[in-house]
């Protein structure tokens, strides 16, 4: 009799157990994934011509011949080349913007775009998605959306963002999942960020990266990449709380640079070998001019006409978030699109796991305000 009890206790502990808890991937109420795709999220039509109806801008090499034509006027180096570069790296806040003059600007159009509703409103300028949610804010896809380079899959950056990404260590971004009692429905999850410090696995053709990997956390010189956010699953979704991160960020070979989200949030949906969704966050606008300058030269930036300086202008014209002591504003509302395969995380003898949390930004109603 007391043997029958014992295993009648055992086995209803066991059917108390979710299933999803023991799924493959998941030990000790945990699961990780290692980023494997990512770029700047532009929502696009077969043809662009909804979203770009006045076409694509120019690049660099367009645009300095618009500035500089072969009318038979002298002109310098300082004048031209050396002109160009100072706009580029330092560029004028004071300056006209971008889509007047010799140097017209083309902004996505439309009220449909890819990203999240950042500041839980829902404005005159928001967006929809092709999904039906609204209040959408992703500003630098109106900067970015008709400019080729961030256009996929073709574009250049797109292109190179995760052909270096995916070849180089330095950006191995990773997510730990814990306290996961559910992979399907969870109200109570921890979500913390790491550097990892190996390849990614993929398949025999070397293309498709597959689940089942291990990444060992950098704990020495990625400890700024170490945050936690709290977070929950919904229908297979998961959707973390507004958080300050920073995040390896770098576009060509072994560069270095980091991007910064203020505000960040990740939604993204869930499976036993893979997370794809959304990060979005306001994204300074200095700082990501200089995160890109550093990584790219006029010369490459030629390749999918991405001038510097007209997104730089377009971007502080369009920013919504953070004023600065003059009143304008700093920051843009940003989004990214990423995919990540399963990965089993190693952490080092000495855990990091017990960084301190991230410490929260300010309330959504200060953080945004003149925003919409």
């Amino acid at each position: 009799m007391h043997k029958f009890v014992r295993l009648s206790a055992l086995a209803a502990a066991v059917a108390a157990v979710p299933l999803a808890a023991s799924a493959e991937g998941i030990t000790n109420r945990t699961i990780g994934y290692v980023l494997t795709n990512k770029s700047w999220a532009v929502y696009q039509t077969p043809d662009g011509k909804t979203e770009c109806p006045a076409g694509l801008n120019d690049g660099p090499r367009e645009q300095f011949k618009a500035l500089y034509p072969d009318d038979g006027k002298q002109r310098t180096l300082l004048e031209t080349h050396l002109a160009r570069e100072a706009d580029i790296w330092f560029p004028n806040e004071n300056e006209p913007e971008t889509d007047k003059g010799p140097l017209p600007f083309r902004y996505a159009a439309g009220k449909m775009a890819l990203g999240l509703n950042l500041d839980g409103k829902i404005g005159s300028k928001d967006f929809s998605g092709p999904r039906g949610d609204t209040g959408i804010d992703n500003e630098l896809y109106r900067v970015l959306g008709c400019v080729p380079g961030f256009r996929g899959p073709d574009g250049a950056n797109y292109f190179f963002e995760n052909d270096y990404m995916q070849r180089y260590i330095f950006n191995r971004v990773l997510l730990e999942i814990t306290d996961v009692d559910d992979l399907t429905n969870d109200n109570d999850v921890t979500v913390t960020t790491y550097r990892g410090l190996d390849g990614l696995l993929t398949s025999a053709n070397g293309k498709d990266f597959i689940a089942g990997g291990t990444q060992r956390i950098d704990d020495r010189w990625g400890k700024r990449y170490i945050h936690r956010l709290k977070g929950k699953i919904v229908d297979g979704v998961l959707t973390t709380e507004a958080s300050d991160i920073k995040l390896p960020w770098a576009l060509t070979f072994d560069t270095n640079p980091d991007q910064g989200f203020k505000q960040a949030k990740f939604q993204l949906r869930l499976t036993e070998n893979s997370a794809e969704g959304l990060l979005g966050g306001y994204v300074d606008v200095k700082d990501w001019q200089h995160r890109f300058t550093i990584n790219w030269s006029t010369h490459h930036s030629s390749y999918g006409q991405m001038s510097i300086p007209s997104i730089t202008r377009a971007m502080r014209k369009l920013a919504d978030a953070y004023p600065g002591p003059d009143g304008k504003m700093t920051a843009i509302s940003a989004a990214a699109e990423m995919k990540f395969a399963q990965a089993f995380i190693l952490h080092p003898e000495k855990s990091v796991a017990d960084a301190a949390p991230t410490p929260g930004a300010k309330p959504v109603d200060q953080r945004a305000a003149g925003g919409q």
